[in-house]
């Protein structure tokens, strides 16, 4: 009978998919090493979900896969081999109990991500991974195979590596993009990165009502190359100093690809549950019941306040023009106005802004079925890392588990 000689594993990144993708080897037998440049582990993850963590979605694999935009099907195994339920249990087991809110987002019950943060952090650590606070430098390669890594202070061998290192938003956390440069010394295909889930800029100088949030309003994003909305939602957003955020904004952004100045027009509908002319009846009776006051003075019922003097300025309507003296054309621009206030989109704020990095390493370059290399023996990839995002709502944390589980698990069975 052979021997059996344990494994040894590498891992660079201790973010969620890196300490799922250590969990996951040392329960496959594996003996491992996580590499974090931070002074501790998991720190973007302890912001995430504005510090409450959106932790995963509750739904069934198709319905997931349904809310990935880029590579859905490179996910199946992924996600069929560690599924939300999966996820719900494994932290749940670890003593943090998770509640179901709107749009089936899944949050610990505290409503506090460094629960989340320390259940992964304990588990990593009672099951004796070895956690290195250094930074990898380098991958260590002979001829087709990975052998280990180099950090600023030593080199290590390892008979599999695991690049978890995140993408390239929120650099303060450590997501600087070395998974990347990694990637590109080895030859590996890298699709080019831009933000996802991120704040949009707008051409109109918004800064007047920076800070006021709406609820209950439609954004409507619609592509001008052809004239098609490629978004359109109810729910909450905020005006900023350089345009617009909040959830609808962010959710918005994932669906606007190839970015560039003049493509995108935001519309803006502040009343959705009247039609047209049903809120122009409703401006005539809020006019008839101000009839001599002025036009500035009139809208207290219809609008937030501190909106008021934008849209009296983009209705061209004279902000003392007295209520009976508004002609029904005027009155007709102003009512659409409500329906759609157009913002043109100029651009995406910065990737370091977002909440996830869109591109990364092509799949073509990575093997579905255990996130293994396709070029490199030993290289497995899990994470943003990866050329995989979606939607808002507990499906890019997900991808994170799901794929640092698999990784995990096949780099501590080996080839």
């Amino acid at each position: 009978m052979a021997e059996y000689t344990q494994r040894s594993v590498g891992i660079v990144g201790g973010g969620p998919a890196g300490m799922m993708a250590a969990i996951h080897a040392v329960q496959n037998g594996a003996r491992v090493t996580l590499f974090e440049k931070n002074t501790y582990l998991g720190k973007k993850l302890g912001i995430t979900g504005k510090g409450r963590c959106n932790v995963t979605n509750d739904c069934d694999a198709n319905e997931f896969l349904k809310n990935v935009i880029a590579n859905p099907k490179f996910l199946y195994a992924a996600i069929n081999n560690f599924s939300t339920a999966d996820t719900k249990d494994f932290f749940e087991n670890l003593g943090v109990p998770l509640k179901t809110e709107r749009g089936r987002r899944v949050f610990p019950v505290s409503d506090k991500a460094a629960d989340i943060v320390n259940a992964l952090k304990g588990c990593v650590l009672d099951y004796g991974v070895r956690v290195v606070y250094e930074r990898v430098t380098e991958i260590i390669k002979s001829g087709d195979r990975v052998t280990g890594v180099k950090t600023d202070r030593d080199n290590y061998s390892f008979d599999a590596v695991i690049i978890a290192t995140g993408g390239a938003s929120y650099p303060g956390t450590g997501s600087d993009g070395d998974g990347y440069r990694f990637a590109r010394s080895l030859g590996i295909d890298v699709s080019p990165v831009f933000p996802s889930l991120v704040p949009l800029e707008t051409k109109e100088d918004v800064s007047g009502i920076m800070g006021l949030s709406l609820k209950n309003v439609t954004l409507k994003i619609v592509d001008k190359s052809n004239g098609k909305a490629v978004f359109s939602e109810l729910g909450e957003m905020m005006f900023t100093h350089f345009g617009l955020t909040g959830p609808l904004v962010l959710s918005a952004s994932t669906h606007m690809r190839d970015m560039r100045e003049d493509r995108y027009t935001a519309y803006i509908d502040f009343k959705p549950a009247l039609d047209i002319n049903e809120l122009d009846k409703r401006v005539i009776s809020d006019f008839s019941k101000n009839i001599n006051r002025d036009f500035s003075n009139s809208l207290g019922n219809l609008l937030p306040s501190k909106i008021i003097p934008y849209i009296i300025e983009r209705s061209g309507i004279a902000p003392d023009t007295k209520v009976n003296e508004i002609t029904k054309a005027q009155r007709r621009v102003f009512v659409e106005l409500l329906k759609g206030l157009s913002l043109e989109i100029t651009g995406f704020r910065p990737l370091r802004e977002a909440i996830v990095t869109a591109g990364g390493i092509s799949v073509k370059e990575i093997s579905p079925s255990d996130m293994s290399s396709r070029k490199y023996k030993g290289l497995y990839f899990c994470g943003e890392v990866i050329d995989v995002d979606a939607y808002t709502g507990g499906y890019n944390l997900q991808i994170a588990f799901s794929t640092g589980a698999l990784a995990g698990t096949r780099a501590a069975w080996g080839e």
